[in-house]
């Protein structure tokens, strides 16, 4: 049964009501303030030629995602990169001339070693792939998030690929007691072990997606990150533009170490510093 969109509202201030009185006990638990990234914007232009001038090219892995499609456009805005080339289950259709100079490779993930070849010759890698438990089951979801992924992690470390980037989960852990959770640390963990150059892990808090839903519940949960989101920004969630534009801005840099993780707040800073 839906609600009226009355009672909705009345639900939406009742929680917004709640969120300020608890937001302050919650922000005790926040990401601790990014270091860097704050003098990115002025120098994103800079650092984007650099790169630019280096003719790299890259894959990404869950292109028809919702981050993975926002990653690619934002790529394509910023044209960091000689050649993109999407790696799924299907061929993906684009309109635009943007897209013209994609290439696809379609593979079937339960035979990765039979497409060894699609992860060749990459110098860096971008991984959104993703389910859940809802949809795939447990077993489906661990073969997708952890075999799947570190499976072509494999594959791009062998074919030549230096720099891998790793979208997970904020709370991820190995050693969780949350199945989600020891899913995403342990995949997070498989691939550190592959030596990649530089790899970086995003663990982002929700992400907010600007789209409609037709369920109240969907109406009522949008509602309630969004006034959370007003309080602090970049406390427990993050638009999924910001992740995006995170995971592109983060390659340019040049870190010290050769694993870096970004916790939400990070996200959410780098994110705003390409300045668009």
């Amino acid at each position: 049964m839906k609600l009226p969109v009355t009672s909705l509202s009345k639900v939406t201030g009742i929680l917004t009501v709640i969120i300020v009185l608890i937001a302050a006990g919650l922000n005790y638990f926040d990401d601790p303030e990014p270091v860097k990234y704050q003098s990115m914007t002025e120098d994103a232009k800079a650092l984007e030629e650099n790169f630019r001038q280096q003719n790299k090219s890259c894959f990404i892995l869950g292109a028809s995602g919702e981050t993975g499609r926002l990653l690619l456009q934002e790529l394509l805005d910023r044209n960091i990169f000689s050649k993109i080339t999407l790696i799924g289950r299907r061929q993906l259709t684009f309109e635009g001339e943007a897209y013209e100079n994609l290439a696809q490779e379609v593979v079937d993930f339960e035979k990765l070693d039979d497409y060894a070849a699609a992860f060749q010759g990459h110098d860096v890698g971008y991984c959104c792939l993703g389910t859940t438990r809802a949809k795939a089951g447990v077993d489906g979801f661990i073969r997708v998030d952890h075999d799947y992924v570190l499976k072509s992690a494999e594959l791009a470390k062998s074919g030549g690929c230096t720099q891998f980037h790793l979208e997970s989960s904020r709370g991820a852990d190995k050693n969780s007691n949350f199945l989600y959770l020891k899913v995403k640390g342990q995949v997070e963990a498989d691939i550190e072990a592959l030596g990649f150059d530089r790899y970086a892990i995003y663990r982002p808090g929700v992400l907010l997606v600007d789209r409609q839903e037709s369920r109240p519940s969907e109406w009522v949960a949008r509602k309630f990150l969004g006034a959370f989101s007003a309080i602090f920004p970049t406390s427990m969630s993050v638009p999924i533009q910001g992740v995006a534009k995170a995971m592109v801005s983060n390659t340019l840099l040049q870190p010290e170490q050769k694993t870096e993780i970004l916790e939400n707040k990070a996200i959410a800073a780098l994110g705003k510093s390409s300045g668009k």
